[in-house]
């Protein structure tokens, strides 16, 4: 199931309180995904590792009260408090990765909503997530008891909602460019492979963070590398040496140039996002303008390639007095 199409169902199932649980493969967004639902719905978010519980931890510890001379349970501090009218989720991530003993100790608290003598406040929701037990991950098997407690999901590694994403977040164009040219590179995890780094939606995150902070060009790749992989990284360089055969962009967006001459799919890819990013840092008419008639010159696939990823990026492309000229020409192209 696409992280989109997980996001609208789950955000639903949350406002409903029923427990939910996503699985998929490790640095592919399973968190982001309910953090960005907290963010959207200002709710609040606590993010609980069970792995690193003991089964005591959740139900507190006992101790005597000498003002009711009773002995009584402290709850844990980690969790929100039981008279709290506050909304938000407690995510448990990486569930499956705690042992059975701390598992077991978490059915009360996901089915009922307590445990012990703590009760969740009503305005708070469980949401879990794990790594699949097929990816060699430290995982147990989940007893059926605690399964049957939640509605389960899989999540699949989509890159158009990957590029949607980083469109928003201002992830580098050259990342963008290289992904869309080659779609499998944003993920290349192996289950039955022993190497260290790999490209995930996550490792390229930290890519974008590395180009920004300045490494020196000699100690880029192997730093690269260290995020995706040697053979990825490889590619990825090869493709930034493309962009430096790329035409003036401010030129293009000024209208000073109307057309290019090269149809190398690389190039045109990391033409593309980048006039996009370029455009969206300054979406005034005139240089949306110029942009759509530029588009008219490229080739019919990647014109319709470039409109739909500026749509994808939020620019709204019928605002522009070119646009009724450009659906004219390519209106046949469009499902």
């Amino acid at each position: 199931m696409r992280a989109s199409d997980i996001s609208k169902v789950a955000r639903e199932l949350i406002i409903k309180k029923l427990p939910i649980f996503i699985w998929g493969s490790p640095g592919i967004g399973k968190s982001s995904i309910v953090k960005e639902i907290a963010r959207v719905n200002s709710m609040e978010f606590i993010d609980l590792r069970l792995s690193l519980l003991d089964p005591t931890d959740l139900k507190g510890i006992p101790f005597f009260d000498a003002e009711s001379r009773e002995g009584v349970w402290a709850k844990p501090s980690f969790l929100p408090s039981s008279d709290d009218e506050s909304r938000g989720i407690l995510f448990l991530d990486e569930i499956n990765t705690a042992p059975p003993a701390v598992q077991a100790s978490a059915y009360q608290l996901i089915l009922d909503r307590r445990v012990g003598e703590y009760e969740l406040p009503s305005g708070w929701s469980i949401v879990a997530a794990g790594n699949k037990e097929s990816d060699r991950g430290v995982v147990y098997k989940m007893p059926p008891p605690l399964a049957n407690r939640f509605v389960h999901f899989e999540m699949e590694v989509d890159f158009e909602d990957w590029k949607q994403w980083a469109y928003s977040r201002g992830v580098h164009s050259s990342i963008i460019a290289f992904l869309a040219y080659d779609k499998s590179m944003l993920f290349r995890f192996d289950p039955t492979s022993n190497q260290k780094s790999f490209a995930t939606p996550r490792s390229w995150e930290f890519v974008d963070s590395i180009i920004d902070s300045g490494i020196s060009k000699e100690l880029l790749l192997e730093s690269i590398s260290g995020a995706v992989g040697r053979e990825v990284a490889v590619d990825y360089m090869s493709f930034r040496r493309v962009m430096g055969d790329l035409p003036d962009l401010e030129a293009i967006l000024r209208g000073d140039i109307k057309s290019i001459d090269s149809n190398d799919p690389k190039l045109i890819m990391a033409l593309s996002v980048g006039l996009i990013n370029l455009l969206k840092e300054s979406d005034e008419r005139e240089r949306l303008d110029n942009l759509l008639k530029f588009s008219l010159s490229l080739q019919d696939e990647y014109s319709i390639m470039l409109i739909k990823d500026m749509q994808l990026s939020g620019i709204d492309v019928e605002e522009s007095d070119i646009w009724g000229e450009w659906v004219k020409k390519f209106a046949y192209l469009l499902v």
